[in-house]
Order: C-alpha cells, then structure tokens, then sequence
C-alpha cells in the first residue's frame, strides 16, 4: 500500500506548477460561494489519498453541473477539472488528463495566467503519453510566451529528435544549454546524439569530450568521439582519445587496438603505429595474420625505419609469395640504396610472376652498382626486350664503358 500511495504522490508531484489550491484571496478571480469552495477543498484534499478513479468522476460530475452558468460557475467549472485532470494523472491515465486541462483552459472568462498553466502541462502530459506532435505544437505555444525553463527547451529538443527534425533539435539544445548554463548530465548523451544527427559534429564532439572526463564513461561513448574526431580530419586527436580510453582500461578488444593503429598511420604517427602493432603482434594481443603483417610492414615504411621495414616487407612476400609483395620490397630496397636486396626480391618477384621491364631495369642497375657487369648486361637485355627504354642506353654506355647518368627510377613501370 505504501508503494502505491508513493507511487501516486510521484506522478502528482510530476505537476509541480500546477494551481491545485482554490486560488487564494486578493487573487483577480470570480468569487466563489463558501459551498463551492468547501467542495472543491474537499476533493484537492483526496488529491493522492484514496481511490484517483472516483475522485475524478466525481470531480467531472461536479463541472458538468456547472456547464453554461454565470462567471463564477465557469471558474468553479475549470478547478473541478484541474482536479479531475490531478486524479487522472494518479491513475496514469495522460491521454485523458491532457484532455481535461484543454477542456478547462477553453472556458471562458479563465484568467490567461490559468490558461498558460494548464497549457504547459497539457503539453508535458501529451509529450508523455506519445502525442509528440501534439504536444510539441503545445510546448512551443508555451515556450514563446517566455515562461519556459530550460527543462522545457530540453523538452522541446526531445520531442523534435522523436520526430527525427535533428536541425531543429540541435536548435533547441542550444537554448536549453544556454538556459541551463551547465551541461545536465542527465541530458548530455542525448545532446552529442542530436549534435551528431544534425551534422554539428563539431558540438557533438564538445560534448562527449565533457562525457569523457567521468570516469564511468563507456566505450559506446569513447568510440563515438574518436569517430567523431576522425570524421573532422583531427586524426591524431582520435588516436589520442583511443589511447586514453585504453589507458582507462575501457577499451580493450582487438577492433579498438586495431584501429588505434590504423588511425596512428593515418594520423601522421606511423612510428607509433608500429610499435604498438608490433607489440601487440609480439604478444599475442593481435593475430599474427597477412594483414597485420602487411600493416606493420606499411607503418615501418611510412616511418621511414629501413632496416625494419625491409624485414617487415621481406615477412609478408614471403609469407604470401605475391610477385607484387616481392616487388615493393625491390622499389623500397632499391629507394634505399640497398642493391643486394633489390635484386634477390625482384628475382623472387619474376619467379612469382611475370616480370616488368621496371623489374628488369632495376635489377641491371643494382647489379651495376654492385660490380657485376655480366648481370647488369643480361638484365638490361632483358629490359629492352620487354620495352624499357632506357635499357638501350644502359647497354650502349656499358659497351663504351661510360656511367649511365639517368636514374633508373624514371624507368616504365
């Protein structure tokens, strides 16, 4: 019993607003015989106390008696329905609540003061019961007489997102932070979403970073800021948001690792990048798969680190046996000088596949610079045969013992 008698008092104090007392003395309103008060003070005293179902029928009976009286009758008429509205309210009944606040507001000669009363928790009851429409159209009536709180723009901004109208949540969000002053916790995750619908990336991304600050934040919100921040182009200050809230030990699986390495590379970072694919290939925390070896060997590369990422590109062609692989470890030997390597890799690539004249051309030209004639001969034969042009000039200056000066790195690819 003590549950339901709270529960009920809840849903009347949800009405906190509402004139349910008979308006007090000196107030500009009809005056009413001392019977009628007694009655109307009689049933506000059942208000949360009894059975809400009778109290209400029994409120509605005594309106309807008062239908087409004098002005004071008409007053009378509305608080017996404020009443009827309160005890409705009790039983959960919104929908018909709703209906009696229009009906008493609609009475004439009802003060205006009384009007706007009921209309803002007609509003509210209509928004509750899933009359969004309706109750937005209310709201906004309310709202632009300048009577509304914050808690009404935050409202106004809810019941527009229902409608999947984001723009003009997004609006209503703004005037409810700025009649709100701070940031509600209770409405910040709705605000990053109706930010992030509208396309007001920017705002949204302002609010999460709030979000993050609270040591309770889940991973749903660390991964959307990141997304966030990556989709403004601020890629290194995703990747920053990812370390952090791996730091915080909230994300921890392999699809967050994984991205946070992706986003280090593409940030600007590839160093870092590298190491911590690195480890994490080391220990067991990624696959040690193709692809994690291929975007290790590509973050070495971007870092410019030689000798590892040689290694790391020498790791994939052979695990793989792709010519293509067996070549980018050739151009990337070859770019760096290191001439052993371009021709055993391009040697690996023509035994993987078929063989381009920038193949053979290389290879010609590593195996010069090594000192070994007879093969730059055979493979800048081989060039030509295969249509590299500057193959013909390799070959004549080795017949005339002459340095060919033009950089093979020109050569067809």
């Amino acid at each position: 019993m003590k549950a339901i008698m709270g529960a009920r008092t809840s849903r009347v104090a949800w009405l906190l607003g509402i004139c349910l007392l008979v308006p007090c003395a000196g107030e500009a309103a009809p005056a009413l015989r001392s019977d009628m008060v007694a009655s109307l003070e009689r049933l506000q005293a059942r208000l949360g106390d009894g059975d809400p179902a009778v109290l209400a029928r029994e409120a509605e009976a005594a309106a309807e008696r008062l239908a087409g009286g004098n002005a004071a009758d008409r007053w009378a008429r509305a608080l017996f329905l404020q009443i009827a509205a309160t005890a409705e309210v009790e039983r959960g009944n919104d929908v018909r609540a709703a209906a009696l606040f229009a009906e008493a507001r609609g009475i004439d000669g009802v003060e205006s003061r009384y009007r706007r009363r009921w209309l803002h928790q007609e509003a509210r009851l209509r928004l509750r019961a899933g009359q969004t429409e309706q109750g937005a159209a209310l709201l906004k009536r309310w709202l632009e007489s300048g009577e509304g709180a914050a808690d009404d723009a935050w409202l106004m901004a809810q019941a527009r997102a229902d409608l999947d109208q984001w723009a003009a949540a997004a609006q209503w969000v703004d005037r409810a932070r700025q009649a709100s002053g701070v940031l509600p916790e209770r409405w910040q995750s709705f605000a990053a979403a109706v930010y992030q619908r509208a396309g007001r990336n920017a705002a949204a991304l302002a609010v999460l970073d709030v979000l993050l600050a609270d040591d309770d934040a889940p991973a749903d919100v660390w991964r959307r800021a990141a997304g966030l921040a990556q989709r403004l182009g601020e890629r290194g200050r995703a990747a920053a948001i990812l370390e952090a809230g791996r730091r915080r030990g909230v994300l921890t699986g392999e699809t967050d690792l994984r991205r946070l390495i992706e986003l280090h590379l593409a940030g600007g970072t590839p160093a870092r990048a590298a190491e911590q694919l690195d480890a994490a290939l080391a220990r067991g925390r990624l696959p040690d798969d193709l692809d994690n070896r291929r975007l290790l060997a590509r973050a070495w590369s971007a870092a410019r680190a030689h000798d590892k990422a040689l290694v790391a590109w020498r790791e994939v062609a052979e695990r793989s046996g792709r010519a293509d692989d067996w070549r980018r470890l050739g151009e990337l030997a070859y770019g760096w000088g290191r001439r052993q390597t371009v021709v055993e890799a391009l040697q690996k690539a023509r035994e993987a596949g078929d063989a381009t004249p920038r193949d053979w051309l290389l290879t010609g030209v590593a195996a010069f610079e090594q000192g070994d004639v007879a093969a730059a001969r055979r493979a800048f034969r081989a060039a030509r045969e295969a249509g590299a042009a500057q193959a013909a000039a390799w070959l004549a200056a080795l017949d005339d013992g002459q340095v060919v000066t033009t950089p093979a790195g020109a050569g067809e690819r």
